[in-house]
């Protein structure tokens, strides 16, 4: 499995149903101009929106300013420090700080982009109305501007939890705008380590060397390539030497599973564990760490997600002892430092990954007006089955017959945008148009046939041909569309403060992966693989 798995039946309507598994300078307003290897500098530009208009029905209150605390001990209880400016910014304009007259001992945290009530209040175990501001908080759902100072109850003295120290920026662990310029080619040749000489038979792209292996899951799954190439440096020692045994060669990141051998398998492994982390921390149902020993502890609430999904990550495979020295001063971030430089400073740049008043932009349905298909998966995973963003949605073409059988049916442009990839079955999406996937919004479009499919380069406008749904670039059993969001390089979650919504259709999460509904005026329709009119879209009714 190197490519999305999509195992589920196919068809619609009068048939079955097909679905898929699978496979600012300062902050944060900033323009910057990173160059890549074979392009002149582009200029990125992120434009933020308008923040979010807060609700009138929360008084404001006041608090003495947040003092300076040292950082935790593991296994302690975590204070939360004054962000650090290298990878956060306070507002610019001062405001008066929130003040406690619970009388209730509090701490200090200063909200992220992604930040909701809904989502700190399972982050901290807490009900949103036991968080305090200096402002009119947005409803529980919506997006909190960047950088509100909020008062949170401390937890018990006897509570235990990883420490608060956010070690990894988000922007490092997302394949977005900090990538542009980094060359996994260049980076690995020239520190002339195993992995430049290490080459892979994969099933869907034949041999690669090490550095396209690593740049082949980076893309696939949104991830850095930075963070991987750290990652196979702190197992096996690749990228900067060579293995120190057998063992490695088959398996390089420690992960003794059959079949998960060999390099591009391990990174798949590692791949869905990362995102796992990452996406299950932005959406607060990822709480506490469990170790390869079979002992647990609880992830702080003051963390980021990328420091989580390297947490999240180490913990998979690695006692509590080496996942403990894996996250100390001298561990992995030491060495991703070592390896990349100033991390922090420059994650500046491009941070928050979700910015204040983000909002998705009008999309249509991806189908022509008129047409039958039907939602036959509702939020799972974007790329891998393992875990990740449950970031995508099935749509199916009606049809009489089941299985993978030719549509003539047609996946459309649901807005105006370039084609920036294009794969096995695989189309990205550019809605900015600036020719990167790491910036703006982009969409993956996924099980499209390979003829008379929207080339590279490619500029269409709402309604124009992307491709007909069929059952290439992965396993499935069925013809069908999966199709998936993401902005600067983080996948979208399907379900949240940024729901998909095509024509005023919004998703939702079911009680599984796979499960869940769109929503429109009181109208529901509900993801299935049955013959059911439940399952009915009907673009323009």
């Amino acid at each position: 499995m190197n490519k999305l798995l999509y195992i589920f039946h196919v068809t619609i309507i009068s048939a079955l149903l097909t679905s898929c598994a699978g496979k600012t300078p300062g902050l944060w307003s900033a323009q910057a101009t990173p160059t890549h290897p074979s392009q002149p500098a582009p200029t990125i530009t992120l434009t933020l929106q308008p923040t979010i208009s807060p609700s009138p029905s929360i008084t404001p209150l006041m608090v003495i300013p947040m003092p300076g605390t040292q950082t935790p001990e593991i296994g302690s209880t975590p204070v939360l420090q004054t962000p650090d400016p290298k990878l956060t910014t306070k507002p610019a304009t001062a405001t008066l700080p929130p003040v406690n007259t619970s009388g209730v001992p509090m701490d200090q945290y200063w909200t992220q982009g992604g930040d909701t009530l809904n989502i700190l209040s399972k982050r901290f175990s807490l009900s949103p109305d036991q968080f305090i501001a200096n402002i009119n908080l947005p409803l529980p759902d919506q997006l909190i501007p960047v950088n509100t100072l909020l008062l949170v109850p401390k937890p018990a003295p006897d509570s235990k939890f990883t420490s608060s120290e956010r070690t990894i920026p988000d922007s490092e662990v997302a394949f977005g705008p900090s990538s542009i310029n980094f060359s996994s080619q260049d980076y690995v040749v020239s520190k002339g380590g195993f992995l430049s000489t290490y080459r892979v038979y994969t099933v869907f792209a034949g041999w690669l060397t090490g550095y396209q292996a690593v740049d082949s899951i980076s893309q696939d799954n949104s991830l850095s390539p930075r963070i991987l190439l750290a990652i196979i440096e702190y197992e096996s020692h690749w990228v900067l030497g060579q293995p120190t045994n057998l063992a490695q060669e088959d398996y390089p990141l420690g992960y003794i599973d059959f079949s998960y051998r060999g390099l591009f398998r391990q990174l798949m492994w590692a791949s869905g564990a990362l995102s796992d982390g990452y996406y299950r921390w932005r959406s607060g149902d990822l709480h506490e760490i469990k170790f390869k020993d079979g002992s647990k502890l609880r992830l702080s609430p003051f963390l980021n997600a990328g420091s989580v999904a390297v947490q999240y990550y180490f913990a998979q495979n690695h006692t509590r002892a080496e996942w403990e020295q894996a996250m100390s001063p001298n561990g992995f971030p030491a060495l991703y430092a070592r390896m990349f430089g100033p991390t922090l400073q420059r994650a500046e740049a491009f941070e928050p990954t979700i910015p204040d008043g983000l909002t998705q932009p009008a999309l249509t349905l991806p189908f022509e007006l008129g047409k039958l298909w039907a939602l036959t998966s509702g939020p799972h995973s974007a790329w891998e089955k393992q875990g990740g963003a449950l970031a995508a949605l099935d749509l199916a073409p009606g049809s009489m017959e089941s299985g993978c059988v030719l549509s003539d049916a047609w996946v459309v442009a649901p807005a105006a945008g370039k084609v920036v990839r294009v794969g096995q079955g695989e189309v990205i999406f550019d809605l900015d148009m600036d020719g990167y996937e790491q910036t703006g919004w982009d969409i993956l479009f996924m099980h499209i046939r390979n003829d008379e499919k929207a080339q590279l380069g490619q500029v269409l406008q709402p309604g124009d041909h992307i491709g007909h749904p069929s059952c290439e670039g992965g396993v499935a059993t069925g013809t069908h569309l999966h199709i998936a969001r993401k902005y600067n390089g983080e996948w979208i979650l399907a379900d949240g403060p940024l729901a998909f919504n095509m024509d005023g259709w919004i998703a939702h999460n079911g009680s599984l992966p796979e499960k869940g509904t769109m929503t429109r005026n009181g109208q529901t329709v509900t993801a299935c693989t049955c013959s059911s009119k439940e399952t009915n879209l009907i673009r323009g009714q």
